[in-house]
């Protein structure tokens, strides 16, 4: 017969755990001892499911230990929180954001027009170059959103149409004020309330409020942190500098 020189197993031996004559067949870490059970023999369907659990514990006895997998994924976040928590304040970080090419900016900016930013924050904000290097400062803070609400706020002012008006007020409103609004500023809860009162009749002073507070806000918390900054003092020695 075609089968006549594959060794037989018999129900028995299987079933006492003991290995075929030819090991070959079975891996031998199926093979488990187990107690010989008196009586008749038993059924072949039992060894089939011996042997099928045994294999299916030998095959997950391979797969890598939930732990490593998961210190893989700790490591992996720590990763991707230490690149978004990371925070540069340098000079360059200025540079990027002029409205004129850098060289050309420095060219144009003295060093007593650096140094008069300091005089006060109403002073920074009216220069083009300063305004550049306190939003810089504040990219580097995560707040630039209070710069430019104050910005829209400024040129909401200058809206001549009537028909234009009531449209750009709602879209400062809803990415400035409202709550979880994208870019949402750090104001009260009676500010926030009052700018949603004056929606229904929007004019040119429906921000007058939210925008105080938080140009206040700015003059008192990240102004003075800026006058501190490396932004600040390199670009102070970059013009000294170039002077020399």
């Amino acid at each position: 017969m075609l089968y006549s020189n594959i060794p037989r197993v018999t129900t028995a031996s299987a079933f006492a755990g003991i290995p075929p004559s030819h090991p070959q067949m079975l891996p031998a870490s199926i093979w488990h001892p187990l107690p010989v059970r008196s009586g008749p023999p038993a059924p072949r369907g039992d060894t089939l499911g011996f042997c099928c659990q045994s294999l299916s514990e030998h095959s997950a006895s391979t797969d890598p230990p939930p732990e490593r997998t998961g210190q893989r994924q700790n490591r992996g976040m720590r990763t991707r929180l230490g690149c978004l928590s990371h925070k540069s304040d340098s000079y360059n970080d200025f540079t990027a954001i002029l409205p004129d090419k850098p060289n050309r900016a420095l060219k144009r900016l003295s060093t007593e027009e650096a140094t008069r930013w300091a005089d006060s924050f109403d002073v920074l904000l009216s220069h083009k170059y300063g305004l550049a290097a306190f939003r810089a400062f504040l990219k580097t803070e995560f707040s630039e959103e209070n710069l430019e609400f104050w910005l829209a706020c400024e040129d909401f002012k200058k809206t001549r149409s009537a028909a234009k008006l009531a449209s750009k007020a709602q879209r400062i409103f809803e990415e400035f004020i409202d709550v979880q609004a994208p870019r949402e500023v750090n104001i009260d809860f009676q500010t926030r309330e009052l700018t949603r009162r004056n929606m229904q009749e929007p004019s040119l002073s429906c921000f007058d409020q939210a925008q105080g507070k938080v140009h206040s806000l700015m003059e008192k918390d990240s102004y003075p942190r800026f006058l501190r900054s490396k932004i600040y003092t390199d670009l102070l020695s970059q013009t000294q500098r170039r002077l020399s």
